[in-house]
C-alpha cells in the first residue's frame, strides 16, 4: 500500500514539473505575442498600465478640497434687489435663489425693512381653578400608634339597690 502511495506521489511530482515548464515557456512567449522585443519592455508596459500597484490594493482617494461655504456679503444693493423682488410678489425662497443669499438672510432683510407682520399675541388663557377635593382647614396630625390595651377581667358589680320611698298614710 505504501508503494502505491509513493508511486502516485512521484507521478504527481512529474506532472507538476511538466506544468511548470509549459508555464515558463508560455510566459517567455508573452512579450512577443503582444509586440514587445524583450521581457523588460513588457514588464515596464504592464507596470505602467497598472500604475505599479498590485491588483488587490485599494485605489488611493484624490485629496478633496475642504467644503467651505462662501459667505454672502449683504450690501445695500442686495437689500434693494430683495425689496424689489418682494414688492413684485416673489416668495422668500425665490428671492434667495435669484439674489444668491440664504432664506434666513432674506427673512432678516424683510424684518429690517418692516415687511414682516408681527404675530398677534393671543390673550392669555384663563386658568381653570380646581375645586379642592378636601377642605384645607388644619394640617393633618398623625396619631401615634399605641399598643392595644390588655384585656382585663371585669369585676363583679353589686346589684343596684332600689330605694322605695315610705308611704305616709293620709289623715
Amino acid at each position: 500500500m505504501i508503494n502505491l502511495i509513493i508511486r502516485r506521489l512521484a507521478q504527481a511530482r512529474a506532472t507538476a514539473a511538466k506544468l511548470e515548464q509549459s508555464f515558463v515557456k508560455e510566459l517567455a512567449s508573452l512579450p512577443k505575442a503582444y509586440g514587445f522585443d524583450s521581457l523588460k519592455a513588457f514588464i515596464v508596459a504592464v507596470e505602467a498600465s497598472g500604475s505599479g500597484k498590485r491588483s488587490g490594493a485599494k485605489r488611493a482617494k484624490k485629496p478633496s478640497k475642504p467644503k467651505t461655504r462662501k459667505r454672502a456679503v449683504i450690501t445695500d444693493s442686495v437689500r434693494a434687489k430683495v425689496k424689489a423682488l418682494l414688492k413684485a410678489g416673489k416668495s422668500g425662497s425665490q428671492v434667495a435663489k435669484a439674489v444668491g443669499i440664504s432664506l434666513p438672510s432674506v427673512q432678516n432683510i424683510k424684518k429690517a425693512l418692516g415687511l414682516v407682520k408681527k404675530p398677534k399675541k393671543a390673550p392669555p388663557k384663563a386658568k381653570r381653578s380646581r375645586a379642592p377635593s378636601k377642605p384645607t382647614t388644619k394640617p393633618k396630625t398623625h396619631k401615634k400608634r399605641v399598643a392595644p390595651k390588655k384585656a382585663t377581667i371585669p369585676e363583679a358589680k353589686p346589684a343596684p339597690t332600689i330605694i322605695v320611698p315610705p308611704v305616709i298614710p293620709a289623715v
